[in-house]
């Protein structure tokens, strides 16, 4: 079993803001599937489906973010799968441009308050995660308030099409493996940085 986790904190106030992107990620892998996330198991809510030919576990921690680990150690030995080759994670990254996503192992949190809690739960770094940009052009003074508050407009469209390109690096991970989607998401994120 894969476990696709996407990380988010619950409640209507938080849907649309920038630290909720792994939601939102999930429910698009999920409506793409025609699945519905909803059963609720090791404080997540759960949805389960085939992706190719892999049994995939789409799950949204209700622990809010900063206390994600709890929930993902919890289904990891529900499911006895391995950190290491059965969990992705869908984060947030404020060092991103908006519209940017990277595909990363084996890295530190980099401050990312739910990735530090799932290092810590966990006790290791080495696991899949899908680092989708959130950082917006203008200058900003408090980055807490603005991960927590609701996008604008304009930067839900940009959100929309990396929705879309998640979904899409999701299938390519489980479909030809980790390496060629850091390859191929990688080296596209560098170019269209370099243009």
């Amino acid at each position: 079993m894969k476990l696709i986790v996407g990380l988010g904190n619950p409640g209507i106030e938080y849907q649309f803001t920038p630290h909720n992107i792994g939601f939102l990620a999930v429910d698009r892998i999920a409506s793409e599937q025609r699945v519905e996330i909803r059963n609720r198991q090791c404080r997540a809510l759960t949805g389960k489906v085939t992706i190719g030919d892999q049994q995939v576990l789409l799950a949204k921690p209700e622990t809010f973010m900063n206390l994600s680990g709890l929930s993902v150690r919890e289904l990891l030995a529900e499911y006895k799968a391995n950190p290491e080759s059965d969990l992705i994670v869908i984060q947030d990254e404020l060092d991103f441009p908006l519209g940017t996503l990277r595909i990363h192992t084996r890295r530190s949190s980099a401050g990312h308050n739910g990735i530090e809690s799932i290092i810590g739960a966990l006790g290791t770094n080495d696991f899949l995660r899908i680092r989708v940009g959130v950082a917006p052009e203008r200058k900003i003074s408090d980055g807490k308030e603005y991960l927590l508050a609701p996008m604008r407009k304009a930067d839900l469209k940009v959100v929309d099409g990396m929705l879309d390109e998640t979904d899409e690096a999701v299938k390519v991970i489980l479909k030809d493996g980790p390496a060629a989607a850091m390859n191929w998401f990688n080296r596209r994120a560098q170019d269209e940085k370099e243009q």
